[in-house]
């Protein structure tokens, strides 16, 4: 107990501003009341009992202004300029970029590295401790529906127009492979820029949208602001598909709906229930186009595209109304909000009834975008911890001096590095697919690996960001060192854009479209990584071990297939992680047989080739995917729930 107890607004303590040298505010100043009769909370641990009584009480007499802060006494992980620090990017661009165009990007990453550490930091903190507040009514209680950012988020969009963070991809300075100098950019700016990478996925989303639809003359302007290099003519767009019923169910969710206007524009009527990135300029979205009868199609049939404008030309909402902003877990940093559209005026853009087919496009890019954010999370969380190894002392030693400790990280390292990888091989596919430059080949892989690398990523930075936050021991559950705020934010990432599940049976449609042609592709491909490796001995006991994952993958593809449809459904989860884990090895591997590889490249392939790495299989022959295992799995769900009499 305190000996004098205080309010806090009056204690010894003071808030120390923020210090933008740190990755954080530093770990050692934070606010708390003054020690008290008999507690030890002070730096020096060898003082009596009563010399501490005598300094409470001199404290207690002296001026505000001149008590001390309470301290903790930890130095805090510093890191440098990301781009720098990080090894596997950096062989990866020298092993794979023209000798011209790796000049010109390795520059202006490294630039850009700079720029994140002195700027972009100190400004997503800035976000995170300023989320948005929604005022509906002005003091005279007139409506106004207004979503107040603050000011570091909107120097965040201006930063991302100067930077190219949209324009790099569709200006395509370096044909092919400007796609994959947007998304390294976006990957070093993910994990500072206090959430604003979300309006950027959806932007991306939209413009690659309108681009597949040939930049109508109607679009030609929008299309220009949302690539725009100037900040002060630079839009961000949303993405308005989640409405009351929720979830990505959207061919029986939708209930929006569109009526024509004589003048050939349409009147959007409905609630959208999770809009992201609320604040931005323009948004795509879905409605159901009414007939002259009344009448709407139901289903994904039924479903048309949208373009609308946010705002109109004086700034007042177009026939919408806020309801509330979400209260959510992480991404506090961005506003999403509940709308009402009530009448908002809107341009249709697809073929009606083609609305799901039209926004495909989209849906890749923003699951590459999430790829991008579980990736950069992981590396964030990573490079944080092997700081903190170097200047936390525990039990007479540095962290990174205890072998145990060691082992943890580098087998996180592992699994960051197998999804950088994975994330820059799929992005080399669009860059080819986008520059007409993808073989038949090519776009089935590219089609493949965007649900399976989207899956896969999200799954392993929640349990990435999780170790990583228990490797600063208490220190990582304290909400002002920020590493809670990370951890928040990648738990999305298993969820938008598709859950798990819902993008394992994704990639089963995929396969199924292609009558097989996929699985054969990836099967060549794999084959052809391995063979880099033939004539490396110390790749040998991996090549192997992914020959006979590779072998029990095509007995399981196999089989499976004649077992009928609940055998594939069961078994999508599992089947679309051994995808991940067989071709992800297959880079690492690939990466680890290049000439200047080093030692570490060639033990982090060997380390993900010692895991599990044909799940599906292995569940087949323990008839998981049983349809008496199926029914087990609901009792199992269900036993002791007032469900369980019932019939499941």
């Amino acid at each position: 107990m305190f000996a004098c107890r205080l309010p806090w607004w009056r204690s010894s303590a003071t808030c120390k501003p923020w210090h933008s040298g740190g990755f954080l505010p530093r770990l050692w100043e934070r606010c708390q009341p003054p020690s008290g009769k008999g507690i030890n909370t002070t730096a020096g641990q060898g003082q009596q009992v009563g010399a501490q009584e005598k300094q409470v009480l001199e404290d207690l007499e002296m001026p505000l202004t001149r008590r001390e802060t309470e301290s903790l006494f930890q130095e805090q992980p510093e890191t440098g300029n990301q781009y720098l620090e990080d090894a596997l990017l950096r062989s990866y661009l020298k092993t794979h970029l023209p000798p011209k165009v790796l000049e010109e990007v390795n520059r202006d990453l490294e630039r850009f590295g700079d720029r994140l550490l002195t700027q972009v930091r100190p400004l997503g903190w800035e976000c995170e401790l300023n989320p948005p507040v929604f005022r509906q009514y002005d003091a005279w209680g007139q409506r106004v529906d207004q979503i107040i950012t603050c000011s570091a988020w909107r120097r965040m969009k201006e930063i991302a127009a100067e930077e190219g963070l949209i324009a790099e991809a569709y200006e395509r300075r370096y044909s092919n492979w400007s796609r994959l100098h947007q998304a390294v950019k976006l990957y070093l700016f993910s994990s500072f820029s206090g959430g604003f990478n979300c309006p950027l996925a959806m932007t991306d989303g939209a413009a690659k949208v309108i681009e597949s639809l040939g930049i109508p003359g109607s679009l030609k302007n929008p299309f220009d602001h949302l690539t725009s290099r100037d900040p002060k003519k630079f839009w961000t767009s949303g993405q308005w598909m989640t409405e009351r019923r929720g979830g990505s169910d959207v061919a029986n969710g939708t209930e929006t709906v569109a009526r024509k206007q004589p003048d050939g524009t349409y009147r959007l009527y409905g609630f959208k229930w999770f809009t992201s990135a609320a604040d931005s300029d323009v948004t795509l979205t879905l409605a159901r186009i009414v007939d002259a009868e009344g009448h709407v199609k139901q289903g994904s049939s039924g479903l048309s595209l949208f373009f609308l404008k946010v705002r109109d030309e004086e700034g007042k909402l177009n026939s919408i109304q806020v309801q509330r902003l979400k209260n959510k877990l992480g991404t506090r940093q961005m506003a999403t909000a509940e709308l009402w559209l009530d009448g908002a005026k809107a341009e249709l853009i697809s073929a009606e009834g083609r609305g799901v087919a039209s926004i495909s496009n989209m849906l890749n890019i923003t699951r590459i975008h999430n790829v991008i954010g579980a990736v950069a999370s992981m590396r964030r969380m990573i490079s944080l911890s092997r700081e903190y190894a170097r200047k936390r002392v525990a039990f007479g030693k540095l962290l990174k001096d205890h072998p145990l400790h060691m082992q943890t990280i580098a087998r996180m390292e592992v699994q960051v590095r197998g999804a950088f990888l994975l994330l820059m091989e799929t992005v080399r596919l669009l860059g080819l697919a986008e520059t007409n430059k993808a073989s038949e080949q090519d776009q089935l892989l590219l089609r493949l690996l965007v649900p399976v690398a989207k899956l896969y990523t999200g799954k392993q930075a929640s349990a990435v960001a999780v170790e990583a936050m228990e490797s600063f021991g208490g220190q990582g559950y304290m909400e002002d060192t920020g590493l809670p705020v990370i951890l928040r934010d990648t738990l999305v990432l298993s969820i938008w854009e598709g859950t798990t599940n819902i993008l394992s049976l994704d990639v089963l449609r995929s396969l199924t479209k292609s009558q097989g042609q996929a699985m054969a592709v990836f099967f060549s491909t794999v084959q052809k990584k391995l063979e880099l490796a033939s004539s490396s001995a110390k790749l040998e006991p991996a090549v192997k071990q992914m020959r006979d994952a590779i072998s029990s993958l095509a007995r399981f593809t196999q089989t499976a297939g004649t077992k009928g449809a609940l055998t594939m459904e069961l078994a999508a989860r599992d089947f679309s992680y051994s995808l991940a884990r067989v071709y992800t090895g297959a880079l690492l591997i690939e990466h680890a047989a290049r000439p200047d590889a080093s030692p570490t490249d060639i033990s982090a392939a060997r380390r993900w080739c010692n895991q599990e790495l044909c799940p599906a299989a292995m569940e087949l022959e323990n008839s998981s995917y049983e349809a008496e295992e199926a029914l087990l799995d609901s009792m199992l769900v269900y036993e002791g729930s007032p469900a369980h009499g019932s019939r499941l």
